[in-house]
């Protein structure tokens, strides 16, 4: 009994069980067919919302964008709808006949589930009662494990039957996965779709809007191209009338000159004949009382007329008290004292070059007596003496003021006696090329100096330029400019620039001036920015006192329509090129610079972009301005190969080469090659500093007093940083060209601002107290990964780099040498002793 009821409670689980997963299939069945019904409607409803939206959209386009969008939609709407289709088909074919094979396997086993229990309760009953009539039990238990053995295989059977069911309901799950993966990708594809289609409208949209403000700004700009031609043909007639009018007035005016210069000589002519009538008659009147003198015959002051007679050298003059001052005119002419402006002007004429340097030895041979000045303390105890009452001091603050510069000029000349004889280079010919042969050149500027007052700021540190060795100052361009920096200027007669105003632009020349420091102005004769457009809308009308035209600007310039010859040089694309053939335009410039050098007090140049224009007109402005020295920019590219510095330069420095050639040699220029070749060589590539002839690989060793050597200016370093020298070859970069020929420049962020200054002025030093200028000779012993050597003039040897040596090792190095500056395996300097 217990056996029986264990299997008949299975039983009814097991068909539980299946009732469960059958309601649970049907249930999925409804909810995949709700879904699919919702996703046809969502993708009917987007195929609606999408085919309105492209009747909207495509109604302003043209027909076969209309037809090929239709297309599409319809395309994706039908395979839309055929994939669903398809999807439902297959699930309703899986779902029904997984159900129907279920169900009929179900009642199979349910049916022979029920029978086995029947036959089991018969047998049951036949137990009982064979139990009850004594039947023979052995038997009967044979047969109901026999009964039970066939239950077991029913159990099982149905066991099978339900995992095969569970596996058709996994792969009906796993097709309906699948059906849902293809609904997402169509719904994924009808949202591209409709994206691309809102995208498609937008740029319709755009494109209708920008073709609308197209045609709005076409026709404003007839509009503004009409009233401008109303204007311009109204004002060139007002211009032409008012023309006609000044022709007429001073046809008019030249008539009334004309009548009034004949009055003027009619009464001159006039004035002439009495003036002769009289002196005529004061001559008889001589002869006859010369005559009665001599005869004796009359004496003074006979006729009672007050006549004086001065006899001198023989000959006797007759001063009348009258018209004794008409007689001094008409024989001595008029006698007029010459105002000071004039004398301040004819002083100006005359060049001004630096103090002429003493030679010692002349010096010691010929009677030279020094100043005699007073003492350091005698000069300080006029600052230091205080007024007393009653003294004019008091009265009149200003004196106080007048004593205050006279100590100041005492300082200064006590101050310019000792570097006099401190130094006593020799006496060389003053060249605009070299200047003096041994200058040292400060660029007193950066990209941002501007921004202050940079005269102001620049004036109280002449002093300590002068002190340290330096000669010359490089100043940033005085001009009124468009650009602060300076280098777009506009009206070159107005110096009152970003800097500062032309008053402080003079002091500070002044306070160089006594430092005995030349001042070089850095003047921009390539290109000039416009005041004024043209009738057609081109910036090519310059103003103020140089008011030139389009025919001071190069005809091949392709921004600003200049009717001037081609330009002779490379075309500044920012401003108008000049035309530098021009007579007028040299004409012009070569007052500008005379202007600059006599009244203002520049003492040379500084030649901004050199190469926009031929060489032969810097020649023709610097002979005419004859500056002290002066130096021109012609920078271009060095070659590189794969990226890396080309060994061979010749190309690069030939070009610079020529340039100096074109000026006659009365210009030198900025040594770029020898930049260029550093900035790799200080990097363990020394071998770079030498070319297969044993020279220098710059300029320096084709041209070397005319190349002016440098390692950072405001292009290149500053701000804009477009070539900066590397931070930590710094010291190395200025023992080379501090120690080597050329002219050396000095940048003034180095100098001030990089913490370096005393080195600087270390290497200043040894270049003084060696003697080496701009054509100093130069012999070079080593030049390899390691380092490099090399002697200049004959008392300067100089290493860069690790590599060991000192002059005792070097066979063709004679004499005694002293190490001057040892920086270790940056530089070390030797000095002959």
């Amino acid at each position: 009994m217990h056996e029986k009821e264990l299997i008949i409670s299975e039983l009814e689980a097991a068909k539980e069980l299946f009732y469960k997963k059958v309601q649970e299939s049907i249930q999925e069945k409804f909810d995949l067919e709700s879904k699919l019904i919702l996703a046809k409607q969502d993708a009917i409803e987007l195929a609606v919302q999408v085919e309105k939206l492209a009747e909207t959209a495509f109604e302003q386009t043209t027909s076969h964008i209309l037809e090929d969008a239709r297309l599409r939609v319809s395309t994706a709407e039908t395979s839309a709808a055929e994939a669903a289709y398809q999807i439902e088909e297959q699930i309703r074919s899986a779902t029904e006949g997984a159900v129907l094979s279920i169900v009929d396997q179900s009642k199979s086993a349910i049916e022979n589930a029920l029978a086995v229990a029947e036959s089991a309760g018969d047998r049951t009953k036949q137990f009982v009662a064979s139990y009850v009539d004594d039947l023979n039990l052995v038997d009967e238990i044979a047969a109901l494990k026999s009964q039970n053995v066939k239950l077991q295989k029913t159990m099982s059977d149905l066991e099978s039957q339900l995992l095969v069911s569970n596996n058709e309901m996994n792969k009906l799950k796993l097709e309906l996965e699948k059906s849902r993966q293809q609904a997402t990708a169509y719904e994924l594809l009808a949202r591209d779709t409709e994206k691309e289609l809102l995208e498609f409208q937008k740029s319709i949209r755009e494109t209708a809007i920008q073709q609308e403000d197209e045609v709005k700004s076409l026709l404003e700009k007839m509009k503004k191209d009409s009233a401008d031609k109303r204007k311009a043909a109204s004002k060139a007639f007002k211009a032409e009338l008012e023309t006609i009018q000044a022709a007429i007035e001073a046809a008019k005016e030249t008539v009334r000159a004309k009548d009034e210069a004949y009055v003027r000589r009619c009464e001159a002519l006039q004035r002439s004949l009495k003036a002769s009538e009289s002196a005529s008659k004061a001559w008889r009147q001589r002869a006859e009382m010369a005559e009665a003198l001599l005869s004796k015959k009359v004496g003074i002051g006979e006729n009672g007329d007050e006549e004086t007679y001065v006899v001198n050298g023989g000959r006797v003059d007759l001063l009348m008290d009258d018209d004794s001052q008409k007689w001094k005119l008409l024989t001595n002419g008029p006698r007029r004292k010459i105002p000071d402006w004039m004398v301040k002007r004819i002083g100006f004429i005359c060049p001004r070059f630096p103090p002429r340097k003493t030679n010692m030895a002349e010096a010691k041979l010929s009677k030279f007596k020094s100043l005699e000045l007073p003492k350091p303390d005698e000069v300080w105890s006029i600052a230091q003496e205080k007024p007393k009452e009653g003294d004019t001091l008091v009265e009149h603050v200003m004196e106080k003021e007048i004593i205050e510069k006279k100590r100041k000029a005492l300082e200064r000349a006590l101050q310019r006696k000792t570097i006099k004889w401190q130094k006593t280079p020799e006496e060389i010919k003053l060249e605009p090329g070299t200047g003096t042969g041994r200058e040292i050149v400060f660029q007193g500027f950066n990209w941002e100096s501007w921004r202050r007052q940079w005269y102001l700021d620049l004036a109280p540190k002449a002093a300590d330029l002068s002190r340290s060795g330096i000669t010359a100052v490089w100043f940033p361009p005085p001009t009124e400019s468009v650009a602060p920096q300076g280098y777009m200027p506009s009206d070159l007669y107005n110096l009152n620039s970003a800097y500062g105003s032309v008053e402080e632009l003079k002091y500070c020349l002044e306070e160089m001036r006594n430092q005995d420091l030349l001042t070089l102005g850095d003047v921009v004769l390539n290109h000039r920015c416009a005041h004024k457009q043209s009738p057609n809308g081109v910036w090519n009308i310059f103003g103020g006192k140089l008011a030139w035209g389009p025919e001071a600007i190069a005809c091949d310039d392709p921004n600003f329509q200049g009717r001037g010859n081609p330009s002779t040089g490379d075309i500044f694309h920012a401003a108008p090129n000049i035309d530098h053939s021009q007579d007028f335009v040299r004409k012009d410039i070569k007052e500008w610079l005379n202007w600059l050098r006599n009244d203002i007090g520049f003492d040379g140049w500084r030649l901004d972009f050199a190469r926009g224009f031929s060489g032969s007109y810097v020649k023709e402005y610097i002979e005419a301005s004859d500056p002290a020295f002066a130096i021109g920019e012609y920078w271009d590219s060095l070659a590189y190969e794969g990226g890396n510095l080309c060994y061979n330069q010749d190309a690069h420095r030939q070009r610079i080469v020529n340039w100096i050639n074109a000026t006659g040699g009365t210009s030198s220029a900025f040594d770029v090659t020898t930049k260029g070749i550093l900035h790799s060589a200080l990097h363990n590539q020394y071998w770079r500093l030498i070319d297969p002839q044993g020279k220098p690989t710059g300029v320096m060793g084709w041209w070397p007093s005319r190349a002016v050597t440098f390692l950072e200016n405001h292009d290149t370093g500053s701000t804009q940083g477009h070539w900066p020298f590397p931070r930590d070859k710094l010291l190395q970069g200025y023992a080379y060209i501090l120690s080597h020929p050329g002219t050396p420049v000095i940048f003034y962020d180095h100098f001030y601002d990089f913490g370096i200054r005393d080195v600087i002025t270390e290497l200043i030093e040894a270049r003084r107290r060696s003697g080496i200028h701009c054509r100093s000779p130069i012999k070079i012993f080593h030049a390899n990964n390691d380092g490099y050597v090399a002697k200049i003039g004959e008392t300067l040897v100089v290493k860069l780099g690790h590599i060991d040596w000192n002059p005792s090792k070097e066979v063709d190095l004679d004499g005694s040498w002293q190490k001057f500056v040892d920086k270790g395996s940056d530089y070390q300097l030797w000095l002959r002793q």
